[in-house]
């Protein structure tokens, strides 16, 4: 079974210009296409274009998608390579993702501390806290600050 770019895109939840850029730069030469021109998807595209759409959201640059496609095009014997670039971008993501945790304790905290100053009228009321008496998750980021 066939389907139109715009039947896939909806399957994947893209929109159908995303898998004509995708094609547009190369990243779907296993897309046939019908005497008229028009893309053919069958149910197999569908995995690589779902690593395809992953790859992109981890922040993997089109450059190093193309080069994983050609690897697994040539098949086993880029197997290393691909594994290499697959633990590259998955570090990226956990990076980003420590990153991310970070901002989110910082903007836990500041809600906390508006939270508080709401309560009392005035942010003056941090100046009179005992460290016990903010909240244990914020306690090491307010003594950083504190240093700085």
């Amino acid at each position: 079974m066939f389907y139109t770019i715009g039947e896939m895109a909806q399957k994947l939840n893209v929109a159908p210009s995303t898998l004509r850029y995708y094609d547009k730069e190369g990243l779907l030469p296993f897309v046939e296409r019908s005497s008229g021109g028009i893309r053919m998807f069958k149910e197999e595209d569908m995995e690589w274009l779902r690593l395809l759409g992953c790859l992109k959201k981890a922040g993997m640059p089109l450059k190093e998608i193309r080069s994983f496609m050609d690897w697994s095009r040539q098949g086993d014997a880029t197997i290393s390579q691909r594994l290499d670039l697959i633990e590259k971008q998955r570090q990226s993501v956990l990076d980003q993702q420590k990153q991310l945790e970070d901002t989110l304790l910082m903007l836990d905290y500041k809600r906390w501390y508006y939270q508080t100053a709401q309560q009392a009228g005035s942010c003056a009321v941090h100046d009179s806290l005992s460290p016990d008496q903010v909240p244990e998750q914020f306690r090491a980021l307010k003594e950083e600050w504190q240093r700085e």
